[in-house]
Parts: C-alpha cells; structure tokens; sequence
C-alpha cells in the first residue's frame, strides 16, 4: 500500500509541475524578465517552505499517529491544487504553492516507515521501492500532465491532481495500511547520530537534488535554441521530463545493488562526481537528442544518491533525522529553479550547467566522510 500511494502522489505533484512555467506564461501580465522571475519562484517556493516544515512532519509522524498524519496531509494537498486551480493571477499562484510547500512532506514519512525494519539488506530494498515508487509517479505524469495541460487546460490539469491527492487520502483512511511502528531504540540512539555528518549528508543530498530537479524550471528557455518549434515546447518539455524520471526510477532501483557491490565510501563521490560532468558537458548539446541522451546519464548516476543515504540515517529511527535529509532534498529543489531562472536573464544555459556542476564536485569530497 506503501509504494502505491507514494506513487498516486508523485504522479500527481508531477503532473501539473511540468506546466507549471507554462502556466506562468500564460497568465502573466508583465515583462519576459520578471516573467522568468517569477517562473523561478514560483516553482521553487514550495520546495523553501518545505524545507522547513518537513522535519516537523517528520516528528509528528515519527510515532504511532503516522497513519493520520497521512490522511490529513493528503487532504490539504487535494485543498491546495484546488486553490492553484482557480488562481486568477501570479500572485494568486505563488501564494498556493507556498501554501503547498507547508504540507508537502509526503516521502518523509513513506521513508521514515520503510526505514523501520532491522535487516540492512530488507531496509535498503523497502527504501528502494520507495524511491522507485517516486519516480515511476514522475515518469508517467509528464507527459500526461503536458497533454492535459495543452488539450484541457491548466485549470482542468490541476483539479484533476487535487481529485487524485483526494483518493489517496481515502485509500490511506479506509484502505489495510499497516504502519510499522517505531523502533524500541530510535530513542536511545537518536542523539547519537552525529551532527556534523547529517550536516555533511544534507549538504551533499541539497547539492544531488538540485541537480536532479533544475531542468522543468528552464525548459522555455532552452528548448527553442535546441530547435524545438515554439508551439511544440510544451509537449517536447513534457517527453523530456519523462525521459528523466524513467532513468530516475532506473536508477533508484540500481541502488540496493550499488550499495552490495560497492562500498559506501567509493560509490558515493563516483555517483555525485558522474552527474556533475554530466552537468557540465550539457553546455556542448547542440541538439535535442544529444541533450537528451546527456540527461539520461545524469539522472541515472544522481538517482541512487538520495536512497543510499537514507539507508544511513534509518537505522537511528529518528523521524526528524530523516525529515532533515527531505529538507534538504526540498531545499535543492527550491535552490535549483531560483538559481537557474535567476541565471538565465543575464546569462546562457550553459551557466547554469556549469554552476550546478561545479557545486557538485564541491561536494564530492563530503561523500568520502
């Protein structure tokens, strides 16, 4: 049941994302420049509000009342699409996706009950599917999501992804969900996890997920100059995106097997080091396919990052721990649009890839401790 409704709510975040700054140029009323602006902030203030608020849900789920705090999430996620349904304006827009962000920590909580079982080896595979789940959501809906969006219409395209938040809350309520319950130890050794290295891990989780997460935020800007017809960006933005999560989720299952076959210490600064060049090579795409064929590799290598660190942090039990490490995660998902869009009025692309690239290897060196 776990898996599934991670994926009902995956689907449905990623099914009106990929429109999203399409959306934004259809209701905009100012200029391109603050246009792109307020595109960056748009979709990156939920992932800020987010970062905030997850470890909280993290606590409040972290004991027997996981169940509930589910129910109600999902229920005020359905209300909030709903509200970015009938946005009239961009203001009306931000405002509902900043309220989205305070209840958006969904995958904390499916992580954090995956995590809860002694084995490394079952801890890693429930974790995996888990992430598999989140991804194989973010795969389908793009180009569903960019189908609707263009044939229905944005408005239309976002209740539908409230309708689908609202079935999720009634599978969790009426449906045989067990919830695992916590750990007799988590609150033994909770405190002794250290925190330089759940700092290290979050730093190194902020810098994969922005990675991860930048591309849906410039898909106006740089697909025309990789010869995409203007009236076809929308549905090309859309099969890009579905490309992406389909090596995501590829990926996300590789990483129960990464993690046997390599160790932890050489696996991580590969992966990180792998999509940072990958990053940096997009700059020399000429083409659609090309660029294509670049991100593919790059979301297969970033992909297993975020799972391979969980698994680190599980064992301790720790609710907040594991909600810090989705703050985190939400964090590159703001920092990567804000960033880009902010770099794209002045710059091109290829700065882009080259900053996010270059924080990256930055952060190879924490993977090792």
């Amino acid at each position: 049941m776990l898996p599934t409704v991670v994926f009902l709510v995956s689907f449905a975040w990623s099914y009106v994302y990929v429109g999203l700054p399409f959306y934004v140029d259809h209701i905009t009323t100012v200029g391109p420049t603050a246009t792109l602006a307020w595109t960056g902030w748009i979709l990156g203030i939920t992932s800020l509000v987010s970062m905030v608020t997850t470890p909280l849900w993290g606590r409040f789920g972290g004991g027997v009342n996981a169940r509930q705090v589910f129910v109600v999430m999902q229920t005020l996620q359905a209300l909030g699409f709903l509200a970015a349904a009938l946005a009239n304006s961009l203001i009306e827009l931000f405002l509902a996706r900043f309220l989205l962000g305070g209840i958006a920590a969904t995958s904390t909580l499916a992580f954090m009950m995956a995590g809860r079982v002694e084995n490394p080896a079952e801890r890693h595979h429930r974790l995996a599917m888990i992430q598999f789940a989140n991804m194989a959501g973010q795969v389908l809906a793009p180009l569903v999501g960019a189908v609707a969006a263009s044939r229905l219409g944005f408005r239309i395209s976002f209740s539908l992804g409230g309708l689908i938040l609202g079935g999720c809350a009634a599978l969790i309520q009426w449906g045989r969900f067990e919830v695992p319950p916590p750990p007799e130890r988590a609150s033994s050794e909770r405190h002794a996890l250290p925190t330089q290295f759940l700092a290290m891990a979050g730093a190194v989780v902020l810098v994969g997920s922005a990675q991860e997460s930048f591309l849906t935020s410039v898909l106006p800007r740089v697909l025309p100059g990789l010869g995409v017809r203007p009236q076809s960006t929308l549905e090309v933005g859309g099969m890009l995106v579905f490309v992406s999560g389909a090596a995501g989720a590829i990926g996300g299952l590789l990483a129960p097997r990464l993690a046997e076959e390599v160790p932890a210490r050489r696996l991580l600064p590969l992966l990180l080091a792998a999509s940072s060049v990958g990053l940096v090579l997009f700059g020399a795409a000429g083409s659609l396919w090309l660029y294509t064929v670049l991100r593919i590799t790059q979301c297969l290598a970033i992909a297993p990052l975020f799972p391979l660190m969980v698994a680190r942090i599980a064992p301790y039990g720790s609710g907040e721990a594991i909600g810090i490490l989705n703050a985190a995660r939400a964090g590159g998902s703001f920092v990567a649009p804000v960033v880009a869009t902010s770099l794209l009025t002045s710059g091109s692309p290829a700065a882009v890839y080259i900053l996010l690239g270059l924080a990256g290897l930055a952060a190879v060196p924490l993977t090792r401790r």
